[in-house]
């Protein structure tokens, strides 16, 4: 058996030509834009800015986000091709069966699954520490034993907020992506209002001392600032899921994941600068660093509004990522890879109900039970695995032996997919041996998932027609 056979580019659209309005094509630029900086800005700039300046970093946090914003830009390119050429649900899972085969697409599958899964228990739990503070303002306090994760010794057991919160969410994508898309577009206006008020309130502050010395910890400490502040970035890639769902997917989805990409590194490299500017960088080592930094130069009352503003914020990003879950399990089961249930879409709302039910749960389980640090540990790196693995794609797919030639194009081949394969590669080196290895534990029980239900359900190993129609 082939475990390397691969899905035309021409069958993936004639598939989804036939396939006609199973999901509704709905978004814009505009929209898809949104979700894109729904889903970058929010635990990054208002959590991990502090971390990574105060231990690696220093001042020089702005090259940090420079570097990743590079890697990212190259790898956004990258995608912005192959969501242009191959407009279908699934982002690299689905690039991947077209370039490499079923195999390396299932290993990519099971990669993406990791990222948005536990990307969203993670943002969940984030959520719910920064709401419980807000509302702890108001003398409101949940009991100890339903406000966090499991911790029998700190007297937690399970995180009901988080939970709360991933309810919202999944009724909201259960209503169609029209209106998911519009509640992200309000929220995310709110989100950027926020982070310009810092930025307009914060630069008057800014006092050039403080950026002296500019880097404490050496290049290697902006190098590993450049891995741990990656996680900021995470989301542009979620757009290329919603292909399916996009008017004229060859001009809208580049500008999506471009444009989406280039605000947030701009707001970031300038966020960064006015927080180091501000407060001296040793200082910033909290879990609010940015609403901090604002309390420091006592502008209270602004303080709480960048405190609304990163809920808001992160409750975005939730909605971003589980709507990219949703999305890829039901590529990955219309494929055959995964059961049917999650390819199973709702006629009247035209959006995968069960699927995104199933996905609630799952998200719900490990949010409301298992501790933050442990959630967030392996997102990273499975982005990174993610990112390279697209930038190779696009040399393949320029090599192959029919090319497409219609939509967006890689400027410079083969210069950026390879600056973008060795910039990621890169900053996953940065990363702890630890995680290596989680990440190797997870894959290989990817593979026996696999090899124990995905080879024998293909689509493709069961001789069906590029088609499924899904009832």
């Amino acid at each position: 058996m082939n475990l390397f056979r691969k899905k035309s580019i021409q069958a993936l659209l004639s598939e989804n030509e036939q396939r006609g309005t199973e999901l509704k094509k709905d978004l814009g630029a505009f929209d898809l834009s949104m979700l894109g900086i729904g889903a970058i800005i929010g635990t990054g700039i208002f959590v991990l800015t502090g971390v990574a300046a105060a231990e690696h970093a220093g001042p020089a946090l702005i090259l940090s986000f420079v570097l990743s914003g590079l890697a990212c830009v190259f790898a956004a390119l990258c995608y912005a091709e192959f969501a242009s050429t191959v407009p279908v649900s699934g982002s690299a899972y689905t690039y991947s069966y077209a370039t490499f085969g079923e195999l390396i697409a299932w290993i990519l599958g099971w990669d993406l699954i990791l990222e948005y899964g536990l990307a969203s228990s993670a943002v969940a739990s984030g959520w719910s520490g920064y709401f419980q503070g807000l509302i702890g303002g108001f003398g409101i306090h949940i009991p100890k034993a339903l406000s966090s994760a499991y911790d029998p010794a700190k007297g937690t057991f399970i995180d009901i907020p988080a939970i709360l919160i991933i309810l919202f969410i999944t009724f909201l994508l259960s209503q169609g992506v029209k209106k998911s898309a519009r509640f992200n577009s309000i929220m995310v206006v709110i989100k950027l209002a926020v982070v310009l008020l810092f930025i307009g309130v914060g630069v008057w502050y800014v006092k050039p001392g403080n950026w002296t010395p500019f880097m404490p910890f050496g290049f290697s400490g902006v190098a590993t600032g450049a891995a741990t502040v990656f996680f900021a970035y995470i989301g542009f890639d979620a757009v290329s899921t919603a292909a399916e769902e996009v008017k004229n997917p060859q001009r809208n989805m580049p500008i999506g994941i471009i444009a989406s990409l280039l605000v947030c590194t701009i707001l970031y490299i300038i966020v960064s600068a006015i927080l180091t500017g501000i407060v001296p960088y040793k200082l910033l080592d909290v879990k609010n660093p940015v609403a901090f930094a604002l309390t420091y130069i006592h502008q209270d009352w602004v303080a709480g509004f960048i405190s609304i503003g990163a809920i808001i914020g992160i409750t975005t990003v939730l909605l971003v990522m589980m709507y990219g879950q949703t999305r890829l399990f039901y590529a990955i089961s219309r494929d055959g890879l995964l059961p049917k249930v999650f390819s199973k879409v709702d006629k009247k709302k035209q959006t995968p109900l069960v699927n995104t039910r199933i996905t609630c749960l799952i998200v719900s389980f490990f949010a409301g039970v298992i501790p933050l640090d442990k959630l967030a540990e392996l997102t990273n790196i499975g982005t990174l695995f993610a990112f390279m693995t697209v930038a190779i794609g696009i040399l393949v797919l320029r090599n192959s032996k029919n090319p497409v030639s219609s939509g967006f194009k890689v400027p410079f081949v083969p210069l950026v997919p390879i600056l973008a394969f060795l910039s990621c590669g890169y900053l996953a080196l940065q990363l702890p041996k630890l995680t290596w290895i989680s990440f190797g534990v997870w894959l290989v029980i990817g593979l026996i998932v696999y090899f124990g239900y995905g080879r024998k359900h293909s689509g493709l190993n069961q001789g069906e027609a590029p088609l499924r129609k899904i009832s």
